[in-house]
Formats: structure tokens, sequence, C-alpha cells
């Protein structure tokens, strides 16, 4: 496992996202603190392109180039030059608009006209020996589905043999939230430029983006001026939050986590909730849950502190508790509407999962003590919209959550994000499909809680955990693929991450 404390190189990326209306301003305004022109940064750009592209490929020696008609293009025309200039073989297509190029785009084409390269039109014969394709068609501009012959090219880069690297974002992904309402390239990678963009991570970035990279183009002291609307976490950052611990601290340190839920038939649900909170450092862990499963928690894990929900164990737990967790396994029944209507009004911080949301959404409230940690189908009837509503602007939506909701939110999925009140944004990119499957959210919400409790802030508590949470079955992904991961499987890979100094430890 690599050193998640290693230092970041040109290529790997920065903490730091810009919404896609941002990046322009940022163009000009970093061309301007270089002293250089609009067209030089599309230079390095290209230049850039090129050379990720020739450490990539290192033999491979037939290029097929796509270019569009924007500055996408531009930066397409400089790596198709570039590559000819280099003894490769390129043939380049591109498409023609009924309006001029930008000013660049135009200076591109034409330097690549006279370096002897030939333009095709879109409807050409491909060659079949193509070893590379160059996806320079459509930049951050795009907002709807790609119109013809966009959509053919895309169409016949994705049926080609060839591997695709997508310049700085693969066309037909919507760069503002990663939604694909057409056609999109399936690139094997794409090297982004200057800013991150939030549909790089998220939405439905990953089904795209391949192995995604970084190039500041020379802006990394004048980028580390700038602060940007949107953070980007990964388990290089678990550090900055969990500190090694004081050698005479004791359990009354770490927290006294209560976990509410397990309804009849679901002890599975608080139990993993609950183990995961002791596995992420919680030091005192106490679970409320049915009659029926107090005694297999206590054998499966003699750790935890089980008891039967009573209104009078209630009643202590809320007192004896500094973090609350209400949700997993709790199902809708009277059963679980009384424990929550008694939790809701507790002042201290809590985590409201699984079925404490369905209620929730059905008596909505606005907290500011409170983390909520819907998935996409949790979200849409928290909002009262359908789930596709959601997935249609994961950004959006988030942000909607909080402001009818307050508090802190986590909206899971791939490239899960976390919202709060004070308009902080931040997206976990860590994790794999591998987390598709049940008691996923359930672990997730006992390491949140187990955070919260170590006195983290709800923010920081629910950005962590996310990291720790994706991180750890990234880990476990490495020894066994993510095909058939358990939820419970990552309980022997968060030991690591909940110890960032431990980092060099495990190979």
């Amino acid at each position: 496992m690599k050193n998640l404390n290693q230092q970041k190189d040109e290529s790997s990326l920065p903490y730091s996202v810009w919404p896609v209306e941002a990046t322009a301003q940022l163009e000009r305004e970093g061309a301007d603190a270089l002293g250089i022109t609009l067209f030089e940064l599309m230079q390095r750009a290209g230049e850039a392109a090129f050379n990720q592209m020739r450490n990539r490929w290192p033999d491979s020696r037939r290029w097929l180039v796509l270019c569009g008609h924007g500055n996408n293009g531009g930066d397409g025309f400089i790596v198709a030059r570039l590559a000819k200039s280099a003894g490769l073989t390129v043939t380049l297509i591109a498409v023609e608009g009924r309006r001029a190029r930008p000013d660049e785009a135009q200076q591109a084409r034409d330097g690549w006209l006279a370096a002897g390269g030939v333009i095709h039109d879109p409807s050409v014969d491909w060659p079949d020996d193509a070893e590379v394709i160059v996806d320079a068609l459509l930049g951050t501009g795009i907002n709807r589905a790609p119109a013809a012959p966009y959509d053919c090219l895309i169409e016949k880069a994705n049926r080609h043999a060839a591997p695709v690297f997508a310049v700085d974002v693969p066309s037909g992904l919507v760069s503002t939230n990663g939604t694909t309402p057409g056609v999109a390239i399936d690139a094997k990678s794409t090297l982004t430029f200057i800013a991150l963009k939030p549909g790089l991570l998220t939405g439905k970035a990953r089904d795209h983006v391949g192995q995604l990279h970084y190039h500041s183009l020379g802006l990394d002291s004048w980028l580390a001026t700038q602060l940007s609307p949107i953070a980007r976490y990964d388990a290089g950052y678990l550090s900055h939050w969990l500190k090694p611990r004081r050698p005479t601290s004791h359990k009354g340190d770490h927290g006294r986590l209560l976990l509410v839920g397990g309804d009849h038939g679901t002890a599975g649900a608080i139990r993993m909730a609950a183990e995961a909170a002791l596995r992420t450092g919680s030091g005192l862990v106490r679970v409320l849950t049915h009659i029926e499963n107090v005694a297999p928690l206590l054998t499966a894990r003699p750790e935890l502190m089980v008891q039967e929900l009573t209104s009078a164990a209630l009643d202590e737990g809320l007192e004896w508790a500094d973090v609350i967790v209400i949700g997993p396994g709790m199902g809708q029944g009277a059963w679980g509407k009384k424990a929550l209507k008694k939790v809701e009004n507790s002042h201290k911080p809590m985590l409201w999962d699984a079925d404490a949301l369905n209620l929730l959404a059905i008596s909505p409230d606005k907290r500011q003590n409170r983390i909520i940690t819907p998935h996409p189908g949790e979200a849409a009837r928290l909002l009262n919209v359908k789930v596709s509503e959601i997935e249609s602007d994961r950004l959006h939506a988030v942000r909607r959550l909080v402001k009818r909701y307050g508090g802190v939110v986590v909206l899971k999925g791939a490239g899960t994000l976390v919202a709060d009140d004070g308009d902080r944004l931040a997206i976990a990119d860590v994790g794999n499909a591998g987390m598709a499957s049940g008691g996923m959210g359930d672990v997730l919400s006992g390491i949140i809680g187990s955070l919260a409790g170590q006195k983290l802030s709800l923010y920081d508590a629910a950005c962590a955990g996310c990291v720790v949470h994706g991180a750890a079955a990234e880990a476990v992904a490495v020894r066994m693929g993510t095909r058939g991961m358990l939820a419970t499987d990552l309980f022997s890979e968060l030991y690591l991450f909940v110890n960032p100094e431990m980092s060099n430890t495990k190979e």
C-alpha cells in the first residue's frame, strides 16, 4: 500500500475543486500572473497531454486525434503537431462549426497545418491500425447531449479497440455535475488542467474518466493563493484530521457512542454500525436494540454494551452519550417511531440514517446538531422528488438537502458529497463498485459517529468518515477484488486509515 503521506507529484490530484464557471477566469488570471498569453497556456496544455500519453503508451506509433471546434480542439491540434514532430503517424479528424474558432484554437489549427498536417472530415474512414485515440472534441462547456457529428464520433471511438485518452474532460460528460445527457467517451485516461472539475469526481464520472491525472500548467504557486469553494478528500488527507493519541489517554477520552436500532429480524445492521465504531476508535459503544438481539450481539462482539431498548434505557443512554446514532435496522413501526421521537429532543450531536431518514421525510425538521447520510433513494424521499432528479445534479441535491434539513448532509454514491449549512462542500474521492452491497451504509454510520465522539466537528467527522470508509474498501479490493465484497470485510482494514501514522507499515 502506498504511503498516504507521500509528496504529491505534478500528476497527482489537488485537494481543491472549482466550479466549471470559474475555470475560464482562473485561466485568464493565471496566464496574467505568469505573464503569458492564453495561447501559450494552451501550448502548455497540449504539451502536458502529449507527454502524459507518451508515458502511458510509450510504444504506440499511430495516433488518431479527434478535434472539436473550440479550445478543447485547440489542445488536440497541439497534441497532434507534437506527435507528428516526434515521428508518429497521426490521423487528425476535426469538426467544423458555424462560428469562427476561438483565437487560440485557430492558432493551434494553423500550427498543425504549417507543420504539414492534414485535417480530415468527420465522415472519413478511420485507420484500423490506430493504437491510441485522443479525445479533444468537447470541453467543459457542454451541458446537453452531444449533437451530430460529435455523437457519431464518440460512439465510434467507444467501439474502437484502441484506448481513448481524454483531454481535460471526456467528451459528453458534463463537467459541472458528472451527468451524461447523451453519449460520452469511455476514456482509459483523462488529463485535466489547472482545476479539478466536480463532474470528474462524482455522478457518472467513474464510468467515463478512467485514470484521472492533473496538470497545473505551471500555475501551482498562484493557485495556492486561491481559495476553492469545493474540497476533494482522499486517504492522503486523513492525517489532517486524525492525530496520534496521547499515551496517557483513556477510554473516556475517545467518546461514548450510543447506537439505537435493530428491530425484530434486523440485528445485522446495528451490529455492523456498532462494530465499525469500535474498529475506528470509539472508547465506549452502547447499543439499544430489540430484546431478541441482545444475546447475539454480546456473543458476537463482547466489547459492546448491549441493552434492550426501553424508555428508561433510552433516557439513561441519552444522558450518558456524547454522540447518538439512530436508524440502522430500526424499521418504521411504532417501536422505531417512539425511539426517534425521544432522540430528536436531544441537543447532543447525532447521526440519522436508514429508517430514521424515511421517518424524517414524513415529518421534516431542520436542526444543526445532526448529520444525515442518505443514499439517492432516501435523498429523493427527503426532497419529494424522483431518484433521477437527485442523480441529474448531485451537487444541487446535496445543497437542497442542507437548506431543508440543516446540519451536515452526506449524499452517498460514487463521489460521495458532504455539505453543511455554512456553505462548505466536499467530495470524498475514494471507494469502488464493491461497496454496492448491503450493510455498507451501516458501517459508514458507525464510523462517522465514532469520529464525532472523538471530538471531530460534525462536518469533519462526516468528511473523514467517508474517506476512511472508502479507503478501507479500496484496500479490500486490492486483496480480493470488488465483486463479492462484504461490508464486514472493511473491519480488517479500518485500523490502518484511522491511524494514518501507520501508513508506512503496510505494503
